[in-house]
């Protein structure tokens, strides 16, 4: 059960992808102390999820690589407003078929690539964390924080090879 974490006024975010059935203890490091984390996907196992839920709330999506009954429950996309901040949770970037300012979403979180990658564009920060365990094309292996304070946003990349 998430708490309500729509009134809270600061907030730290997790935002881990593409743990692909490994999370990592350098990655369990960085999450710990956030109040939520955002997973967009790629789990391939459940065991992930449960091990991220010992670590806080989790928000999550189910990537191109999650399929059988622990990953049924898990919806394709997530609308979530955590600290007055709207985030739209997918796993592809490619497939976002809405346009996230005129809907009043703030960040886009995503992943699918393994590449860490941040982009402000029309208002709307679009946020991939990379991915902990397999990263591509020569990216290190990350995770990222996202932080909220009373409707600011600023996020880090956090290298965790």
């Amino acid at each position: 059960m998430l708490p309500d974490l729509t009134k809270r006024k600061a907030l730290a975010i997790g935002l881990i992808s593409d743990t692909h059935g490994n999370l990592g203890a350098r990655a369990r490091d960085a999450l710990e102390g956030a109040d939520v984390i955002l997973h967009t996907g790629d789990f391939d196992t459940p065991e992930v999820l449960e091990q991220l839920e010992k670590l806080a709330p989790v928000i999550a999506v189910r990537g191109n690589m999650d399929y059988g009954r622990w990953a049924d429950p898990l919806p394709v996309t997530d609308l979530v407003e955590l600290g007055g901040v709207y985030l739209y949770l997918l796993h592809n970037l490619n497939a976002l078929d809405l346009d996230p300012a005129a809907a009043g979403i703030q960040v886009v979180v995503s992943g699918h690539t393994h590449q860490s990658a941040a982009i402000r564009s029309n208002g709307v920060l679009f946020l991939n964390p990379g991915s902990p365990t397999s990263p591509r094309y020569g990216s290190e292996p990350s995770v990222a924080m996202l932080r909220l304070n009373q409707g600011r946003v600023r996020y880090q990349f956090v290298e965790v090879e």
